[in-house]
């Protein structure tokens, strides 16, 4: 809307000096047809300037901001012009051109530069009483979500500790494969589809959040899988792609785009143990060796207790002896503290 009342303004503008000019003293004494062309170029020369700039992509910094910055920029930026142009212009301090040059420059220069901090306003701030340009949230690399991430559930927990700057953004096809999702005979699968819209929800209801769905360019094909979609418009979009599919992170680093898995996220943010840490653990089942003991920290980890099947279904305080990482997750291996302690005396 801003946009759309400074062109209307900026042609307005322009009309107004146009008529100006056509009622000048200066083509009084000319020939007809000159009024007229000049009324028409000043009409013409905005519409032309106002298709050039509608036709680039419009981003988005705060109006009055923009306004702010836009006026005095332009303004200087002529001053500087008519500088530069003294040597070339005619001495003639009466002359038509000295008296409207400055007038149409200045027009031109304080619309370009304003329309571009309208359409960079989410790149700069301004703050009273000192000029601080600095990069905002909203203009950091989005972080595009694809289904696998959205129906784990996960990044709602992640995004709301803003361990996430920039703003998120999911991509149309991914809630029109959810929606189908959610819409489909199949139970699991509409299970699956019903919750990843209940996290969209949730995202899109968090003040904290910053979340668009963005619509995808390409043309729809079935032959093209949505991973393929999802880095192409990652790539376009100079993004970085969070999922939860393996295949999916392999195929964005073919191409060069970043991308997170969430599962690597969550181990490493576990806890790392090393021998002779104490923790407290509920045992719960029998291990596969004899005397094992099995339980569960709050994070999933399992801890294997030897000496300890006799303790089952209660709260045991162990001392962690090693540890070993394996393709399901990390294992803890540990002694019961008492035993521990009659050993070492």
């Amino acid at each position: 809307m801003a946009l759309s009342i400074l062109r209307t303004v900026f042609l307005a503008v322009s009309v107004g000096i146009a008529v100006l000019i056509f009622n000048s003293p200066f083509l009084r004494e000319a020939a007809e047809w000159i009024p007229w062309a000049v009324l028409g170029g000043m009409v013409f020369l905005p519409l032309v300037i106002i298709g050039i700039d509608a036709s680039i992509r419009s981003k988005d910094l705060t109006v009055i901001t923009a306004i702010y910055f836009g006026l005095i920029v332009g303004a200087f930026l002529t001053y500087i012009a008519i500088l530069a142009l003294t040597p070339i212009l005619p001495t003639n301090p009466r002359s038509p051109v000295l008296v409207w040059l400055p007038l149409i420059l200045g027009m031109i220069l304080c619309y370009v530069c304003t329309s571009l901090l309208l359409q960079t306003r989410s790149d700069f701030r301004f703050l009273i009483p000192y000029v601080e340009f600095a990069r905002n949230v909203q203009g950091l690399r989005p972080n595009l979500l694809d289904t696998s991430a959205i129906v784990d559930g996960r990044i709602a927990d992640l995004a709301t500790s803003g361990i996430f700057e920039s703003r998120f953004v999911v991509p149309s096809f991914i809630v029109d494969e959810l929606q189908s999702a959610a819409d489909s005979s199949d139970k699991q699968r509409r299970l699956r589809g019903r919750r990843g819209l209940d996290i969209l929800s949730r995202l899109r209801a968090s003040p904290e959040i910053h979340i668009e769905v963005a619509q995808a360019k390409d043309t729809p094909d079935a032959q093209v899988p949505s991973e393929s979609r999802m880095v192409e418009m990652a790539s376009r979009l100079g993004g970085r792609i969070v999922t939860n599919d393996p295949n999916t992170v392999k195929l964005a680093a073919l191409r060069a785009v970043p991308a997170i898995n969430i599962n690597d996220i969550a181990v490493a943010l576990k806890p790392t143990f090393t021998p002779g840490d104490l923790l407290d653990v509920r045992l719960l089942k029998s291990g596969e060796e004899a005397g094992q003991a099995v339980g569960y920290l709050d994070d999933g980890t399992m801890i294997v207790v030897e000496g300890g099947r006799d303790q089952i279904g209660r709260m045991v305080n162990v001392s962690v002896t090693s540890t070993l990482q394996t393709t399901a997750g990390r294992l803890v291996f540990a002694k019961p503290e008492a035993l521990r302690s009659s050993a070492g005396g």
